[in-house]
Formats: C-alpha cells, structure tokens, sequence
C-alpha cells in the first residue's frame, strides 16, 4: 500500500484476494500441486502454500501487537492485568462459554463470508 491509497481501496484488494483465496481452497485438494517463482523451491503443493500463509499472518499480528503494546502501554495478559481492568475469572469464562457457543451454533461452511 502506498500513502495515495484509500482505506477503501486497500480493503477492496484484500477482500478480493480473501475471496480468491476461499475459491481456490474449496477448488482444490491440499496436495495440489502449485508454482512460486520467487520462492527457492519454486514448485509447491496448495499445503505449503497454507502454512506459508499462516505463518506470515501468525508473524505480522505479532508486529502488530508490539506496536500496540508501544501504544497503549498495555503489554500484560496475565490475571493481574485482566484483575486491573475488572475481568476476573467468572468474565473470562462467560466470555470462553460465549465464544465456544457461537462457534457450535455457526454453520461448518459459509462460502458467502470473507
């Protein structure tokens, strides 16, 4: 991205790309095989691609996070930290107990989502 791009036009791309990402994946099997040019062993399967990609995100949300740490100044996840800003136990586990329903009651598949 570049200084000259809207926050529209850099979502649009990453929507497209997401959308791009979910019709190969659904097309494909995870042996499939595939071409990186600019990777050193340029011939691939669709897995290699998966972890590379998960493994880039895994690293950039790590970056993010620091940087939020540099902003907020909030860097502890521990129960004192939680205790500080009034999450105890009980909320953390309504909050566990939330989440794990949504996840039961989400449909397994939902090719219309990014």
């Amino acid at each position: 991205m570049t200084e000259h791009e809207t926050r529209d036009e850099i979502t649009g791309r990453y929507r497209r790309v997401c959308a791009h990402s979910d019709a190969t994946i659904a097309a494909l099997t995870i042996d499939s095989p595939g071409h990186v040019p600019w990777w050193p062993r340029p011939d691939v399967l669709l897995f290699n691609v998966l972890v590379y990609v998960l493994t880039e995100t895994s690293r950039h949300a790590g970056h993010a996070d620091i940087l939020r740490e540099q902003l907020d100044g909030e860097v502890e996840m521990g129960a004192e930290a939680m205790a500080r800003r009034g999450q105890d136990a009980a909320f953390w586990e309504s909050r566990r107990a939330e989440i794990e329903r949504a996840a039961k009651a989400a449909p397994a598949h939902r090719p219309d989502r990014v």
